[in-house]
């Protein structure tokens, strides 16, 4: 599939893409959780309806981005007049990293979701990456922009730096990702992820979609 070219307005070009520091994880963080909190996955995985699911999804999501961090795995974000309002999380064409957690963040996840919330959060990520076209390509692990931020194409601007990462990258094929929010799908097709097969883990449906890489 021949790659589209990205058209973005005058107001999408005040924005400023970057890899996000030490000091931005907390904010992309919050981003995150808002961005999952109805997401039916992460939902069954932390138990939404029972007490303490905030402080869980909290925790989980601000433990992958310090793995990540610590991992050297992209993470980016993109600023408007110097404040984080969208993030992403990509994980390198390394299954290792996904299947091979350090200690430490699997102590934590334990005390915050649970032996089965940790093992269900780690055997999604699994299953998604056996069921892609290709094994050597990247991961969108979290995607999210700021709710105050939404429809102004921001969601866009983050796609072209995910491109941008995959095609700097030799060895990786390209970028796929797991849907499990309808309104999300359209999004992803847009910007031109095709399905790749729909699939069912911790008894929630979903959907894989791919991007291969530009050229």
């Amino acid at each position: 599939m021949q790659a589209s070219t990205v058209e973005y307005t005058p107001e999408q070009l005040d924005f400023e893409v970057k890899y996000l520091s030490a000091s931005d994880l907390k904010v992309a963080a919050s981003i995150l959780y808002n961005a999952y909190f109805d997401d039916p996955l992460f939902c069954h995985i932390f138990k939404k309806d029972d007490e303490g699911y905030e402080v869980r999804l909290r925790g989980a999501i601000r433990e992958e981005l310090n793995t990540y961090w610590e991992a050297k795995q992209p993470l980016l974000g993109v600023y408007k007049n110097g404040s984080l309002v969208a993030a992403t999380c990509l994980i390198n064409p390394d299954p290792e990293f996904g299947n091979s957690r350090y200690w430490h963040w699997r102590l934590k996840m334990l005390l915050t979701a649970g032996f089965l919330g940790t093992q269900q959060f780690l055997e999604k990520e699994k299953l998604v990456r056996a069921h892609l076209p290709a094994q050597k390509c990247h991961m969108i692990s979290f995607i999210g922009v700021h709710p105050s931020m939404q429809d102004q194409g921001i969601g866009r601007i983050l796609i072209a730096a995910i491109n941008e990462v995959v095609d700097a990258i030799e060895d990786s094929e390209g970028v796929g990702v797991f849907v499990t929010i309808e309104k999300c799908l359209s999004f992803f097709n847009d910007s031109g992820f095709e399905l790749i097969e729909k699939l069912e883990t911790a008894n929630i449906k979903g959907q894989i979609l791919y991007k291969k890489k530009h050229g």
